[in-house]
């Protein structure tokens, strides 16, 4: 329509666009790596140069198909690239993306999809406003959360070497759980008859929440909660000896309450191996995928590439980098293995290949694809299609969830809106990173919509 209206209205004016040819193709040039979407845009614009050339030589009636071969060739490559460019598959993914920032729910983001062996979607999209950093491959995020699977994936390694079993009692390994205090009616607190086991801790069975966790902080240096915080503690045994004196909720083993538990679990680690929590991620997890800009703390090199947080909380709307709750010293040894790791989409796009991968990647064997079909078996019931595993969600019911997805689709996401999903049936995975606040489960499921949409 756009190349319909120029030809009509060069006939009867007498402007010569003819420069803009160069310009278009100098953008094309610049822009075309950048996303496809600005190349057809490029392509539209030089399209509407051909068709305004074609309707010069109509009203100067200098038209002939000689004279008009050039613009005429170059409104069919035109078409034909913009039809491309239209049908473009991702196109989804990247409005997904854009949506985000306009709906004001994120500052910038990066998103890729890997299948079969293969990046087939990577792409960043900036805000651009005041505050807030463009994204690139060394960028840093708080990962939050997805610091669970990391420790999960450490715990299967000492399982396969028989170092622990997930039926040992935790107080085999902390004797302060021994002990330990459950919450009965009306403020009653009674010595728990359950004794509480590793298998409790890796299914959020155990009874330990997280404390004093308000949806809204919006102190700058309010810590998450009464336990996770680098203000009180600077290693994990002194946390643990605090938890252990704080009742649970439940009988360990009855319910599911989502809380502190790798956390406890960084600690059995680190009592197994005689090494700090982080050293054996590093020797048997971050080392062997190359993820070296995976770990607790943060340099002052670091600190410049660490994302700024969009704050989107109530009608706080404002980029920040004063609400870090955790404070990533590197002198602070309080490895918390359930909210405490920072990492790049790099770093953490290996983690994701090697789960993909059975749990090998480019000859590096972390844990065997026995150990993740342990790690994805159900524990508890979920929300919307889903059930809970070892600090992972599972799909059981693709119908329920509503977006396409495979069933058995497993991941997890992080505080300020991570996310990861790993697909066997489809050998693919999603990886989403941006740094935003409040966490929306929607931010999640549009990402898998999007994708599905294409598979």
């Amino acid at each position: 329509i756009p190349w319909v209206l120029a030809a009509a209205f060069n006939c009867i004016g007498k402007v010569n666009l003819r420069s803009i040819l160069f310009l278009a193709l100098a953008t094309a040039l610049q822009l075309w790596a950048n996303h496809p979407q600005v190349a057809y845009y490029t392509w539209m614009v030089i399209g509407f140069y051909y068709v305004w050339n074609v309707g010069t030589s109509i009203r100067e009636k200098t038209f002939s198909v000689q004279t008009c071969s050039f613009p005429l060739g170059g409104i069919l490559a035109g078409l034909v690239l913009a039809l491309f460019m239209v049908s473009d598959p991702y196109v989804d993914i990247y409005k997904f993306q854009k949506q985000l920032i306009e709906d004001e729910t994120t500052g910038s983001t990066v998103a890729m999809v890997f299948k079969d062996d293969k990046i087939i979607y990577k792409e960043v999209v900036n805000s651009e406003k005041k505050g807030d950093k463009n994204i690139n491959d060394e960028t840093i995020f708080p990962v939050w959360s997805m610091s669970k699977p990391i420790t999960t994936v450490a715990m299967m390694t000492l399982f396969e070497d028989g170092l622990i079993d997930f039926n040992d009692n935790v107080s085999d390994y902390i004797p302060s759980f021994k002990n330990i205090k459950c919450k009965g009616k009306v403020d009653q607190i009674y010595e728990c008859e359950n004794s509480l086991k590793i298998i409790h801790l890796m299914t959020h069975r155990s009874g330990y929440k997280y404390y004093n966790w308000k949806i809204y902080r919006l102190q700058p240096d309010e810590a998450m909660g009464r336990f996770i915080s680098h203000e009180k503690y600077d290693n994990l045994e002194d946390f643990v000896e605090d938890v252990a004196n704080e009742p649970l909720e439940y009988e360990p083993g009855t319910q599911y309450v989502y809380g502190i538990n790798q956390a406890i679990l960084g600690r059995i680690v680190e009592v197994v191996t005689k090494k700090s929590f982080y050293e054996y991620l590093k020797e048997r997890i971050f080392d062997p995928l190359d993820m070296m800009n995976t770990k607790f703390y943060l340099t002052s090199e670091d600190r410049n590439k660490f994302q700024p947080l969009y704050l989107n909380s109530m009608s706080t709307k404002e980029y920040t980098n004063s609400y870090d709750e955790l404070h990533y010293e590197i002198n602070n040894h309080a490895y918390f293995g359930g909210e405490g790791l920072v990492s790049t989409l790099e770093d953490y796009a290996k983690f994701c290949k090697m789960l993909l991968n059975g749990g090998e990647l480019k000859g590096q064997r972390i844990i065997s694809k026995n150990s993740i079909d342990i790690m994805t078996e159900k524990h508890s019931d979920g929300n919307d299609g889903f059930y809970n595993a070892f600090s992972l969600f599972v799909l059981e019911d693709p119908l329920e969830d509503g977006r396409n997805s495979s069933k058995g689709i497993y991941g997890w996401s992080g505080y300020h809106n991570t996310h990861f999903w790993i697909d066997n049936e489809k050998n693919l995975f999603g990886l989403f990173m941006t740094r935003a606040r409040e966490y929306s489960q929607d931010i999640q499921n549009d990402f898998r919509e999007a994708v599905y949409s294409i598979y």
